[in-house]
């Protein structure tokens, strides 16, 4: 897990900063390399060998799918990257199948939760994903790939060779006219192509608006700790908080808390956590800790509940249930971006928050 905590922050980072990029070429009408491009080959010997499981499928090895094009998507099922890139991979997995395309997922976690099988099963289950998944929990199949960020997306032709890879979300559609490529050079003109696929990419899933995302991943355990850490919270000791406004991009506690590597873990009933943040879209890791008792909980944005501003997991009172360790969409916003206090109420103690992130 060592290896995995030490990248977290930057691997998380880059695929930021790699869809800002994507945005950005976009936006200035930078052309995109042309359908019929040749592919080169990556000097990359892909192995799977290094799964500790496997999920949806008995074991698999690359040497057994020659013959196929095979999509490998890196993930893990608490990061939001990860969930905005599940639609176009989903949406590709159904159209092409007949064509000969293979989709592995390589789940390698970020979080200690992550590495428990059952709660990975689950998560399979939630986001609809049907296809073979390796279970990464020591690296090896990332480190094999050099891989650096979670999502990744690397493309094999049909003779075991990586040709392409994208790092981070978006660039869907050239990621797409890659897999046609490579069906067509597996194919040829004998099995025709279909239409594009219909990439349904809404709730969680939906792209984020970068344009107006202001506020970074924010991590609330001393592992990650940085100058959005408030300078009352002590590492592994209970404390009492005061609930005070946080500055933008910064976060405090009020009521009982006690701040672990990874996390932050109520110590008692209605702790809260405020954040000053400004984007569209808010999501935090939480969970409800160690006895698996469900938490109710309340948001509200300055002060106020969400109305229609609230995400997938909460009405619009504002009112939630942190039953599972996973990611929750508490605010998505349909007017104009701004800064906004956020907070979140817990009534039990035990419940546990991971990270911050915004879309």
């Amino acid at each position: 897990m060592q290896a995995s905590r030490a990248m977290s922050t930057f691997a998380r980072w880059l695929a930021l900063a790699l869809a800002l990029a994507a945005a950005a070429a976009m936006a200035a009408g930078r052309p995109t390399p042309a359908a019929d491009a040749p592919l080169p080959v990556e000097p990359l010997q892909p192995s799977l060998a290094g799964a500790t499981g496997w999920l949806n499928a008995r074991p698999l090895a690359l040497e057994q799918l020659r013959g196929k094009v095979v999509l490998v998507d890196f993930w893990t099922y608490s990061c939001i990257n990860c969930l905005r890139t599940l639609p176009a991979v989903r949406a590709w997995a159904r159209t092409y199948a007949s064509q000969g395309l293979v989709v592995v997922g390589v789940h390698a976690p970020e979080f200690e939760f992550e590495h428990d099988p059952r709660r990975v099963r689950q998560a399979l289950v939630d986001q609809h994903v049907d296809w073979p998944v390796a279970i990464d929990d020591d690296f090896r199949i990332w480190r094999a790939f050099r891989n650096e960020a979670w999502p990744a997306l690397y493309f094999i032709d049909a003779q075991g060779r990586v040709r392409h890879h994208v790092l981070g979300e978006g660039r869907y559609d050239e990621s797409e006219r890659v897999i046609r490529q490579l069906l067509a050079e597996a194919h040829g003109s004998a099995a025709p192509l279909p239409a594009v696929a219909a990439v349904d990419a809404t709730g969680i899933g939906a792209a984020p608006d970068l344009a107006h995302v202001r506020s970074g991943e924010t991590y609330l355990g001393y592992a990650h700790a940085d100058g959005a850490t408030p300078p009352d919270v002590l590492p592994e000791r209970a404390q009492q908080h005061v609930p005070r406004a946080p500055r933008l991009n910064a976060w405090t506690l009020g009521g009982g808390w006690v701040q672990r590597g990874e996390f932050v873990e109520s110590t008692a009933p209605d702790g809260s956590i405020a954040l000053r943040f400004h984007s569209r879209d808010l999501h935090l890791v939480l969970g409800p800790g160690p006895d698996g008792r469900p938490v109710a909980f309340r948001i509200a944005i300055d002060g106020h509940a969400p109305g229609a501003d609230h995400g997938v997991d909460v009405d619009e009172q504002g009112r939630g249930v942190a039953a599972h360790d996973r990611l929750y969409q508490l605010v998505r916003q349909h007017g104009d971006v701004a800064d906004h206090t956020f907070e979140i109420h817990l009534d039990g103690a035990g419940a546990r928050a991971w990270v911050f992130t915004f879309g």
